[in-house]
């Protein structure tokens, strides 16, 4: 009796049918997986965002970088000066100065997330010509040091987006030269009223001083003319918008500005 070799072709089409029912049945085990199960696969899908790295994206033989850890708190701040910041505070401008004759800072917007405080990128700062002081009078060019809050903002241009109160008038001018030769013009484009000696609620052109007009006043976040100030913090004219778009009122704006070494205390 003559044996009959199957043809290449109906091997071919056996193993095809093989494939195909193991593939059926990986795909109806996958589609009947338990609730719970899919939305652990959707839940570990939007863990890997940006900073997270999942499993199935790590390389073999490489470790998954650990999530930058956030500070618990305002780094740079000493028991006193955390003292001071508002329990309800959620957004802190951190200046921080060189040194206490010194008119050059750093300043970096913390947010309160996730039980700690997460730092925006450091900006170049200026303050007053002549540094820093616990106690501040007028005309004597240094900017007080303290924890202060930030309600209203205003400037000569337009609202560039904030949610604080914005007041914008030609009023916001200024003229002549810095310390350095620098000219002022555009230097109050964009201003968030530092509220030392002055009313929160209103315009920052508002003159009133409840501490009287020798302890000084007027003195804001503006834009920075490449010098020193008069008592003021600046920052350059992208930044100052930035942090205008930022600061929310609901977030319970403050500035926390000083030299480090006072700060730290």
């Amino acid at each position: 009796m003559r044996l009959h070799r199957p043809s290449v072709s109906a091997v071919a089409a056996v193993l095809v049918s093989s494939l195909g029912i193991v593939a059926y049945h990986h795909t109806a085990r996958a589609n009947s997986a338990p609730a719970s199960q899919a939305s652990s696969v959707v839940h570990d899908a939007a863990a890997s965002g940006p900073g997270r790295s999942s499993a199935a994206t790590v390389p073999p033989g490489t470790t998954a970088s650990p999530r930058p850890e956030i500070p618990t708190r305002l780094p740079g701040l000493g028991p006193t000066t955390l003292s001071h910041v508002p329990a309800d505070a959620r957004q802190v401008v951190l200046v921080t100065g060189a040194a206490r004759d010194s008119a050059s800072s750093k300043a970096v917007l913390y947010q309160r997330v996730d039980g700690g405080w997460r730092p925006g990128p450091v900006w170049a700062a200026h303050n007053g010509y002549k540094g820093w002081t616990d106690d501040h009078h007028a005309g004597d060019l240094r900017s007080p040091i303290g924890v202060f809050g930030l309600t209203d903002a205003g400037g000569r241009l337009a609202d560039p987006g904030t949610e604080l109160p914005y007041h914008r008038s030609r009023a916001f001018s200024a003229g002549g030269s810095g310390f350095e030769g620098e000219p002022l013009a555009g230097s109050f484009d964009y201003v968030v009223a530092i509220n030392y000696n002055r009313r929160p609620g209103t315009s920052p052109m508002d003159g009133a001083k409840p501490m009287g007009a020798n302890r000084g006043g007027g003195i804001w976040i503006h834009v920075d003319h490449g010098g020193p100030t008069h008592a003021c913090v600046s920052l350059s004219r992208t930044h100052m918008k930035q942090l205008l778009r930022a600061l929310d009122p609901a977030a319970h704006p403050v500035v926390v500005m000083g030299d480090a070494a006072s700060l730290a205390r």
